[in-house]
């Protein structure tokens, strides 16, 4: 929903439900987002943020009455959408996931003629006053990255993308944003890598000429549509894991000009200070088909590991000493306390603080996709009411009702 032109939209990720195809996308929506409405903004209108699998898009493009229907639906049910969720091409729900979540990555054809897709088909199923965001991969899963070479090759796709967002601009008088999520254990990991990979590819000199000559512009005005168009996901849960200072993060990608195009509300698993009593507890999140990144704050370093359970074994090897560990698991944004562990809840409370006296985004969303793996104990109703609690929460704390 909109909560005021100034704090924007809210919703939560259609990412929670089973969507790896259009038929279950389409499935979930219908079974689940007006039920979802009817408690939170029964009278009016609710914004949706929308799965798109690479196998969803090749759909809706080759069907535009599919397209148009899709539309009728939402306008039926007094639904809108405004963002999709184009991180995950290929399935998310139902087996193993892992370091697949970022294939194909952004040096191939694939993804980059995907997310050309994802905007041909926002502009039919959106209204004419949105103007949609797209999230998508950080570029490629770190130990992939393999020199200079495969950088050049995902920043000029990626620039390729923009290029076709100001193509689409042109044709249709619609805006259409693409937004990058960093994440860890990928090439865009922290805010200051993120910082420094759009000042040194993005904003440079080299960038700004090669994105001119893409778009058939000149440079100066692909200065400007370059921010018009390209920006980030900031994922509150993720940057935590990172042991980041939130507000700070967040500042300084308003001072190096980096429009925040989503602000994602998300909370990790967090282990003030890890014993053989919480080591024991912890295994209940291990079993999992997401990879679970583990960052550990030891006498003021940082150690990461790809999962939970490399945590646990280093922990093993080496028993004792002080440490925190933060884990990229997604877990309720309106619980403080998880299972007798704490959560980042805290990292979103800062977050909306600063954007409810300085508004980052227009585009807020709740993204908590763990539903379905969550150990049983620690789930409470049904996952209508559960999306329902969280944008209740999110907009409880922005003093939005």
């Amino acid at each position: 929903m909109k909560l005021s032109d100034r704090l924007g939209h809210l919703t939560y990720s259609t990412l929670v439900h089973p969507g790896d195809t259009w038929a279950e996308m389409r499935d979930s929506v219908t079974r689940h987002v007006p039920a979802v409405k009817a408690r939170v903004s029964p009278d009016a209108p609710m914004g949706l943020s929308l799965r798109l699998s690479g196998a969803s898009v090749a759909t809706l493009l080759a069907e535009p009455a599919e397209r148009a229907d899709f539309l009728g639906f939402l306008r039926s049910q007094d639904l809108y959408v405004y963002t999709v969720n184009a991180f995950p091409h290929g399935p998310f729900k139902g087996r193993s996931v892992m370091e697949q979540v970022y294939e194909p990555d952004w040096a191939t054809e694939d993804r980059t003629r995907y997310t050309m897709g994802v905007a041909d088909v926002l502009v039919d199923i959106t209204e004419p006053d949105v103007e949609p965001s797209i999230q998508t991969a950080p570029l490629a899963f770190r130990p992939n990255v393999d020199g200079p070479a495969f950088i050049d090759r995902f920043t000029t796709n990626l620039l390729r993308v923009v290029a076709h967002l100001v193509d689409v601009e042109r044709r249709t008088g619609r805006l259409v944003k693409l937004s990058l999520e960093p994440e860890p254990f990928c090439f865009l990991e922290t805010t200051e890598e993120t910082v420094r990979y759009f000042e040194e590819r993005i904003y440079s000199r080299a960038g700004t000429e090669e994105l001119a000559k893409l778009a058939s512009v000149p440079v100066s005005a692909a200065v400007g549509l370059v921010r018009r168009h390209l920006g980030v996901v900031f994922d509150i849960g993720h940057q935590s894991v990172e042991f980041e200072d939130i507000p700070a993060a967040l500042e300084s990608l308003v001072a190096a000009g980096i429009p925040i195009f989503k602000l994602q509300e998300a909370a990790a698993l967090w282990v003030p200070e890890v014993t053989a009593e919480t080591v024991q507890d912890l295994k209940q999140f291990t079993d999992t088909i997401y990879l679970s990144q583990t960052t550990e704050r030891r006498d003021g370093q940082l150690t990461r590991f790809l999962n939970l359970g490399d945590a646990i074994e280093a922990w093993y090897d080496a028993p004792g000493g002080r440490r925190e560990w933060r884990t990229h698991f997604h877990v309720p944004v309106f619980l403080d306390e998880i299972g007798g562990f704490r959560t980042t809840r805290s990292s979103i409370e800062a977050a909306l603080d600063l954007h409810r006296r300085t508004p980052l985004s227009d585009h807020l969303e709740i993204e908590t996709y763990t539903w379905d793996v969550l150990p049983e104990h620690l789930k409470t109703g049904d996952i209508d009411e559960y999306v329902s609690r969280e944008i209740d929460w999110v907009r409880d704390t922005l003093g939005a009702n």
